[in-house]
């Protein structure tokens, strides 16, 4: 004859807990899977800036590059002429030096750089390249001779623009300072 063997019988103020402990748990796992996804979420948000900021620094470092070659190209012949606030169709040299008080009334020109896609909501174009906001901008200004009075020095500053559009867009701006030589000994204090 087989004999069952019977569970000893479980206490009164025993009877649910394990239930109680898988539910809370439960609870923690979630909230620890929720919080995890919160980070990740802002660990991409930040990935995504600093990817804008550096395609907006490349930009503007891009035509600052470009406003360098054109200065070397045009040597020392390129005059100080006095701009309107019209956007000019071709790149000059200004007399009005670039302030934070100026900045925004100044003629930049804009220089379209070759392979790049400008739509002004950014995002990605076919094939998956990016969508710039806009093309660069350059403003470039006679700043007089230099101290030997043998070389002019200019101001150049480009502006670039990132692939996000409306205000969360990203901007750079690069400036330098460039001296053109010429073969020439002439006085360069009033061009």
């Amino acid at each position: 004859m087989k004999t069952r063997s019977r569970l000893p019988a479980l206490s009164h103020n025993q009877r649910g807990v394990t239930l109680i402990v898988s539910l809370l748990l439960l609870l923690l796992m979630t909230m620890v899977g929720i919080s995890l996804f919160r980070g990740t979420g802002l660990l991409e948000k930040i990935a995504g800036n600093t990817r804008e900021k550096q395609r907006s620094l490349q930009n503007a470092q891009d035509a600052l590059l470009y406003g360098e070659w054109w200065l070397r190209q045009a040597g020392s012949a390129t005059g100080a002429q006095t701009c309107t606030s019209a956007t000019p169709a071709t790149l000059q040299v200004c007399s009005t030096l670039l302030t934070l008080s100026n900045v925004s009334s100044l003629p930049f020109y804009s220089y379209a750089l070759p392979g790049i896609t400008v739509s002004a909501s950014g995002g990605l174009g076919s094939g998956g390249d990016v969508n710039y906001t806009k093309n660069p901008a350059i403003y470039i200004a006679y700043m007089g001779p230099s101290l030997s009075n043998s070389t002019p020095l200019y101001q150049i500053t480009a502006i670039g623009y990132g692939g996000s559009g409306g205000n969360n867009g990203s901007n750079s701006i690069v400036q330098s300072v460039y001296s053109v030589s010429s073969n020439t000994s002439t006085d360069l204090s009033n061009p």
